[in-house]
């Protein structure tokens, strides 16, 4: 299970990059706490944190599972395309956030896979 716990610290890594990263824009725009809008720059770079939050809530759990019951080398390799996709969503999301769906897609793909995968290991078990 070594390779899911390098990369769920990678994930969680990324996650407190694109943290710092708001909060360099925070200070960049003066854009004082608690305050949740102000610069677009700023309110992209948290949009871009808050979403990979909401995407690690499935995430993490999926990947465990994934490691657990199918493979736990497949599931870092499908770990890694998530968190390569988190990147193209951020470089994208900065730049014009209208331009941010492909690298959505690719994470979205790779959890969606692991779900799946996970569901139907799962039922085949409970049948056999």
């Amino acid at each position: 299970m070594e390779p899911i716990v390098i990369v769920t610290c990678l994930a969680l890594m990324q996650y407190f990059l694109f943290g710092l990263q708001v909060g360099q824009m925070r200070g960049k725009h003066g854009v004082r706490a608690p305050a949740m809008a102000g610069h677009p720059e700023f309110e992209r770079a948290f949009r871009v944190h808050e979403n990979t939050l909401e995407q690690l809530i499935v995430f993490v759990p999926v990947l465990w599972m994934y490691g657990y019951f199918v493979h736990p080398v497949w599931g870092a390799g499908l770990g890694l395309v998530f968190i390569i996709s988190r990147f193209m969503y951020r470089a994208a999301y900065m730049k014009d956030p209208a331009k941010r769906g492909p690298g959505f897609t690719l994470g979205f793909l790779a959890n969606v896979v692991m779900i799946l995968w996970v569901l139907v290991v799962a039922v085949m078990g409970l049948a056999g």
